[in-house]
């Protein structure tokens, strides 16, 4: 059986995307732990979330990929995002005065919050926020529902996130890539040779020649000084598209390159 790693503890965002695949689920505390554990067992796969819909890229995983390690997405899962805010049993709105949740669920929910005026205190995950409130009658937590039947909680104010469409794409990492067989996605990393009017234009020129739709295109820092960055460029291709000759052309404007992976596109 697949052994898969995902971001946990039991009970977040993560653990429900990753419990949509067949094999073992096995939560990690880090997402570094989650890449460290792929790329040192040749039987695991992994689940890190990677893009959020109202708060953008996961900088962690991104950065992981680029520099540390050479893994592969095989994959991708997209789960609506829904927020709720969770109490012990018997607690009333009036009566809490600290709310715990992870940074993300945090900024889901900022205008929600800001109205409540309560503090907030960040966690490494929702399902630390539910533990941690456990037993506390003047405290919430943000998370979803899974967590109130794991934790034996109640959802005193459903679906709390600021935006409706919240979705979260999450990754699904190999150390071995595949090779999909209908219309995919492929996702890679470049670098540019250097720092000139229309550098970036020239890259993205050759996409536009071959017809290619571009889903995501993000800079990151490259971690070479002020000024220097990579770009994160997510593609689509059909079973027609050159893709070999594509990354070829691209070559000519790049001093670097790394191809994070060919695999079946779940959202567009």
């Amino acid at each position: 059986m697949k052994q898969i790693a995902y971001l946990g503890p039991e009970g977040t965002f993560t653990q429900e995307a990753a419990s949509k695949l067949k094999g073992e689920l096995i939560p990690y505390d880090t997402i570094y732990d989650v890449l460290n554990i792929i790329d040192t067992k040749e039987d695991y796969i992994g689940v890190v979330p990677i893009e959020n819909s109202i708060e953008g890229s996961v900088g962690i995983t991104l950065d992981l990929l680029a520099h540390n390690y050479d893994l592969k997405i095989i994959g991708e899962i997209v789960l609506p995002i829904k927020h709720q805010l969770l109490t012990n049993p018997g607690t009333k709105m009036e009566d809490i005065d600290a709310i715990y949740s992870h940074t993300q669920p945090l900024a889901q929910c900022r205008n929600y919050l800001n109205k409540l005026n309560i503090k907030t205190f960040s966690t490494t995950s929702t399902a630390l926020a539910a533990k941690t409130i456990k037993n506390k009658t003047n405290v919430a937590a943000i998370g979803n529902r899974n967590l109130a039947e794991l934790y034996d909680l109640e959802i005193i104010a459903e679906d709390i996130q600021d935006v409706e469409n919240n979705q979260t794409r999450f990754a699904i990492l190999s150390k071995t890539p595949i090779e999909p067989k209908e219309n995919f996605k492929t996702s890679i990393i470049v670098s540019l040779k250097k720092d000139a009017p229309g550098a970036l234009y020239n890259i993205l020129g050759h996409f536009t020649k071959s017809n290619i739709n571009l889903t995501k295109i993000e800079s990151r820092p490259s971690k070479e000084g002020l000024g220097n960055y990579i770009f994160f460029i997510d593609f689509e291709c059909t079973k027609s598209t050159d893709l070999k000759n594509i990354l070829n052309n691209i070559k000519t404007n790049i001093s670097f390159i790394k191809i994070l992976g060919s695999y079946k596109i779940e959202w567009r």
